[in-house]
């Protein structure tokens, strides 16, 4: 694939994903403050979250499967397709049953469309980094604009109706899909599935635990803490801070990353980014420096691992590799919540971020010593 078509097939999946991605976002803001409108209880909002998660890292390696033998333009169609009757499930289901099914669906909705926004990306080797980097800004505008809007619209009128909204404009995502690629990538499975994990993987499980899960779980509960008056308004809006970050700074990460290298500039955001994390044990100024900080960080990094993985694995290889990098990230981000929710009340938050900040420290300093020549 050459450069530019490269540019033109990522601009569609990100298309794709803004429109698609809105709902899920706004389940985690909307689930957990009005659980009894879903008919489910607390603890069972909470397995309904984490259950997306549970069915991709069971399934990623089969979606990258379909995805690579079937090409990005089924595997996303069928994606979006997906996503918006997930979405409108949110608006129509009650109970667990109903809603886990929809979970259940959008979860691997989800992987095949981040396999697809960090596959086309690097399906050319040019400028793939900053292509990555725009891509990732595209994406975060759906979302973004989910969280705001829905927190507003369900303060006034109730968590249903923002279903209804976001599942309307989820149809349209499945006509961005029509003119992706539709020839086959290669498929490379990434050995024994329960082999040791790869420092790129182990890192990928520190990114998720700490920034995906710990950081973003502690985020919502600063913001609603501090205005508890308008705890679903100020939740929703610390959520879309991340994505308006993103929409800002990723192109910047791209950018650096196509001039200095995608693996040198994870490990250097990475290693900043624990710095920032063991701020937040702090009070005061402090702790909203460190805030601040890790979210532009964060957004910085976003778009990296799927150069970095082509980079360390090569173009043939990379789709296989994605998959397994998403699926450790994905097991992180799926108990930073848990880890979170369990210690915070029990624990000081300086032992916690500290900890977080180690762990993400030395799966960082893993990552840099790591000299794998790239395979094809």
């Amino acid at each position: 694939m050459t450069a530019a078509d490269a540019d033109q097939a990522s601009r569609r999946a990100a298309l794709a994903m803004a429109f698609a991605l809105p709902g899920d976002a706004t389940i985690y803001l909307l689930l957990p403050l009005y659980a009894a409108n879903f008919g489910v209880t607390l603890p069972e909002a909470g397995f309904l979250l984490a259950a997306n998660r549970l069915v991709r890292i069971a399934g990623y390696g089969w979606v990258a499967h379909f995805y690579a033998t079937r090409g990005p333009r089924t595997a996303c169609f069928i994606a979006t397709i997906a996503a918006a009757l997930s979405t409108l499930g949110y608006w129509i289901g009650t109970g667990i049953w109903v809603l886990l099914v929809a979970r259940l669906m959008w979860g691997l909705a989800f992987a095949a469309l981040n396999i697809a926004n960090q596959a086309l990306p690097t399906a050319s080797t040019e400028n793939a980094s900053r292509r990555a980097g725009r891509a990732r800004s595209i994406v975060a505008v759906g979302p973004m604009l989910g969280l705001l809007g829905g927190a507003i619209v369900a303060d006034m009128y109730g968590p249903r109706v923002v279903f209804l909204i976001l599942g309307v404009a989820a149809c349209i995502a499945p006509l961005f899909t029509l003119r992706l690629p539709s020839v086959p990538e290669a498929f490379h499975p990434q050995g024994p599935r329960f082999a040791w994990p790869s420092s790129l993987n182990l890192w990928s499980f520190a990114q998720g635990l700490t920034l995906d899960g710990i950081f973003v779980f502690g985020l919502s509960l600063l913001a609603a803490s501090h205005l508890p008056k308008g705890a679903v308004i100020a939740a929703g809006t610390a959520l879309a801070l991340r994505y308006a970050v993103e929409i800002v700074f990723s192109p910047v990460g791209g950018q650096l990353a196509q001039r200095h290298g995608a693996r040198r500039m994870v490990v250097m955001l990475s290693l900043a980014s624990s710095a920032s994390l063991a701020l937040l044990g702090a009070q005061g100024a402090i702790l909203w420096v460190g805030n601040i900080a890790t979210i532009v960080l964060r957004a910085l990094m976003q778009p990296l691992p799927g150069p970095v993985v082509a980079e360390t694995f090569g173009q043939d290889a990379r789709v296989g590799a994605l998959a397994a990098q998403a699926t450790w990230r994905d097991i992180g981000a799926g108990a930073g919540p848990l880890v979170a929710g369990f210690l915070l009340p029990i624990a000081a938050p300086v032992l916690i971020y500290g900890a977080s900040a180690a762990l993400l420290a030395a799966t960082s300093t893993m990552l840099s010593r790591e000299q794998q020549a790239p395979r094809t």
